[in-house]
């Protein structure tokens, strides 16, 4: 089946930057929308950022916008999220799903996902 698997959470110092990985199995990543979204605590799970299966377009969260990038590296089967300049309120768990409704922030259109990755932003 669809599989989804995230790495590269961890814990990081305000203002520092992670890149998180989410690799597909079992099928081409490219033939689907990818979206990054978080959960943090005491919070509803919201959008991150979005990329079409071309990779043509994409769509930021305005809370991330200009600090997080999404990348596809077909040959790899995978898709980056790039974090920087972090803060605290970018303390959650990060999943990645995919989907066939094409790019959007809403997590109703994602039809398979991966289990997080921890991101603790703190001093």
């Amino acid at each position: 089946q669809l599989q989804l698997v995230e790495s590269g959470g961890g814990l990081v110092q305000p203002g520092g930057s992670l890149r998180l990985s989410c690799a597909a199995s079992r099928f081409t990543l490219g033939r689907y929308a990818i979206g990054w979204f978080r959960r943090a605590p005491g919070k509803e799970r919201e959008g991150v950022v979005c990329i079409s299966g071309s990779g043509g377009t994409t769509n930021y969260a305005d809370s991330v916008k200009g600090r997080f990038t999404i990348s596809r590296d077909k040959a790899k089967n995978t898709v980056y999220l790039q974090m920087n300049s972090l803060n605290s309120e970018d303390t959650a768990v990060y999943y990645c799903a995919a989907g066939t409704w094409g790019c959007t922030l809403s997590d109703t259109a994602f039809n398979f996902w991966g289990q997080g990755t921890q991101v603790t932003v703190s001093s």
